[in-house]
């Protein structure tokens, strides 16, 4: 008989931009889950009384998130509080590794202070996930490395995803390559729930089945697709000064019970 997860949280909070949202994991019509939802859902399989908030909205930058939900977090009163943010900012030109690292260090140091136990996530290899990322890579190590150094000086539990081959694997990743999958998103939620100390989630970094080799002109082609159906529309938001996010508010601004799914077949 499987064991139940046991730990010490009773209020989680979820701050952050489209990936704490969930976009990747779920739709419109029927709702986002995302890696914050499913480590909800662990927790409560631990503590069925755990109350859950997820502040997150698409296409915010790291000063918008502080500006927008650092304030109602912390009047939640939480004791968990997971904080995933930068890269919207990382994306954009004028990124400025400083200043957002800086606004990540406010937030941790407001909500350690609150008495919150903080966690965050570092950014995978981006170059990996899609070759027109490449050039960006020494963005994502300098603001990795300084969001580890402040959650060093604050006590902030780090999933730290960069090193991790299998994190940029294409399976964990939607077609848009800038949102987790599915299963990307369960493998964050096992992450985080083991870099939190709750049991039966160390395997989150199991590789998958090798794929089969790609042609150059196959691999070619996949990048065309990408480029007509997702990087090009991007694109043109930004040169319209657009965000996905335009007029969007927290999907559970308040907490609320969390319903444990039933184990997925496999």
């Amino acid at each position: 008989m499987a064991t139940t997860p046991h730990h010490p949280y009773r209020r989680y909070v979820a701050l952050g931009d489209s990936q704490t949202e969930g976009l990747g994991d779920g739709g419109e019509e029927r709702g986002h889950r995302g890696w914050a939802d499913r480590l909800a859902e662990l927790l409560a399989a631990g503590n069925p009384d755990l109350g859950y908030a997820n502040l997150a909205v698409r296409g915010r930058r790291t000063a918008d998130i502080k500006a927008e939900q650092l304030g109602p977090a912390l009047a939640l009163e939480p004791d968990l509080v997971t904080v995933m943010a930068g890269m919207n900012d990382l994306v954009r030109p004028g990124f400025d590794a400083a200043r957002v690292a800086a606004d990540i260090e406010e937030m941790f140091t407001e909500l350690t202070a609150a008495g919150a136990r903080v966690a965050t996530v570092t950014f995978p290899d981006i170059g990996r996930i899609s070759p027109l990322a490449r050039r960006a890579v020494p963005r994502v190590l300098d603001l990795n490395a300084r969001i580890r150094a402040a959650a060093d000086r604050h006590g902030v539990v780090v999933l730290d995803t960069f090193p991790h081959r299998v994190t940029t694997d294409p399976r964990l990743w939607s077609g848009d390559r800038l949102h987790a999958s599915p299963l990307g998103h369960a493998r964050i939620a096992a992450g985080m729930a083991d870099a939190l100390g709750v049991p039966g989630h160390a395997d989150w970094l199991r590789p998958l089945p090798p794929l089969p080799p790609v042609s150059v002109f196959g691999a070619t082609a996949a990048e065309a697709r990408w480029f007509a159906g997702f990087l090009g529309p991007w694109l043109w938001r930004r040169l319209r000064g657009r965000s996905s996010g335009d007029g969007r508010a927290a999907k559970r601004p308040a907490l609320g019970p969390v319903t444990v799914p039933r184990p997925e077949r496999a």
